[in-house]
Order: structure tokens, then C-alpha cells, then sequence
């Protein structure tokens, strides 16, 4: 799957339309908290991103020009937040409009290439969220659809936020049009 990460239309672009898509999270009454221990169950009106859907994984991996990336069972971009710790998302209020949840429950189904560990917080408003090598998983609202990966290196939220490698570490490697830092595959 090609992950189309052009830029046409500019950032006013973009910015415009992830204040549309906010709009309409706010209007269906997006989630806040915090992260929480492990465990399965809970819902919410966040975007589904990782479920699973018509037998896909509810994980696997997407091409872009960073190089491979995890995507959602829907093809839509995954993406970790350097404000975020193991286990415990800093991503609440009006940043989930523009980051909403990649929901996940129980047993995280993979494709053969994802080798990173994937599991669920509960977080405070009883979401289910993937996480990534313990770290929260989210999609982006201005990617208007599978194959996008518009947020890499962007500076939103109060910290940076990255594709995921299907080993679980954050790809940092950006290119002109993209804010933030760059170097290559990084570390938590």
C-alpha cells in the first residue's frame, strides 16, 4: 500500500481541514483522559482506527517514503506523541480532535510483518487504546484517508508526533515539507 504524503495544497490546507474534521469530532462528543493500566473493553465515540474490519488485522503495515509504517485495519497511518510515555497518553481535550484514539480491545491482531508489541490502555474516560511497544496509538484527523501520513514530524499538541515502524519505533526521519526533526529511525 503507497502512503501518499504530498503536500499539495499547503499547510493553510491542512490546517483548514483538520479544523473541519475537529468540528465534527466536537460535535460527536470526543473523548479526554489520561492513560491507565492494561486491560480490554470500554468504547467510546472516538474514531475507531483499530478495530479490526472484514478479517483484516487490526495492525499492519503500509509503505510511505519514510519507509514501512503501521497502519489500522482501515489503512489509516498510526502515529506515537512524544508528550506520551509507556502507558500513559497526554493526548486529552481538544488534542483528540486532531489525534483521535487508535481503539483496540483484547488481543491485538497483526499482520506476520509487525513485529512490535501491541497492547491496550484504558484510559480515563474508559477507552481502549492500542499502544504500541507500551507506547498510545493515535491516527490523524487532517490524513483524509488510507494512504496519508500528513502528521510525521508535525509540532501540534505540545510535542511531536511520528510514524511507527512495524518494529514499534517511532520513525523520525521527516522531509522539506515537514515540521519537526529528522535523523532516521529513533528510540523511545
Amino acid at each position: 500500500m503507497a502512503i501518499d504524503v504530498s503536500r499539495s495544497g499547503g499547510r493553510l490546507a491542512a490546517a483548514a481541514g483538520v479544523l473541519a474534521v475537529g468540528l465534527l469530532l466536537a460535535g460527536c462528543g470526543g473523548g479526554s483522559g489520561g492513560g491507565g493500566s492494561d486491560s480490554a473493553g470500554g468504547s467510546s465515540t472516538t474514531t475507531p482506527a483499530a478495530q479490526e474490519s472484514g478479517g483484516e488485522p487490526a495492525v499492519r503495515t503500509g509503505h510511505s517514503e519514510y519507509g514501512d509504517v503501521l497502519v489500522d485495519a482501515h489503512g489509516m497511518t498510526l502515529y506515537v506523541f512524544d508528550a506520551d510515555s509507556p502507558g500513559t497518553s497526554n493526548c486529552t481535550g481538544s488534542c483528540l480532535q486532531y489525534w483521535p484514539v487508535a481503539k483496540a480491545s483484547g488481543t491485538v491482531s497483526h499482520s506476520s510483518d509487525v513485529t512490535a508489541t501491541l497492547s491496550t490502555i484504558t484510559r480515563d474516560d474508559g477507552t481502549t487504546q492500542l499502544t504500541v511497544n507500551g507506547w498510545p496509538a493515535y491516527t490523524y484527523a487532517a490524513d483524509s484517508g488510507p494512504g496519508k501520513a500528513t502528521g510525521q514530524g508535525t509540532n501540534l499538541s505540545g510535542g511531536l508526533w511520528w510514524v511507527i515502524s512495524p518494529n514499534g519505533k517511532k520513525i523520525t526521519t521527516t522531509d522539506d515539507d515537514d515540521t519537526g526533526g529528522g535523523g532516521g529511525y529513533g528510540g523511545y
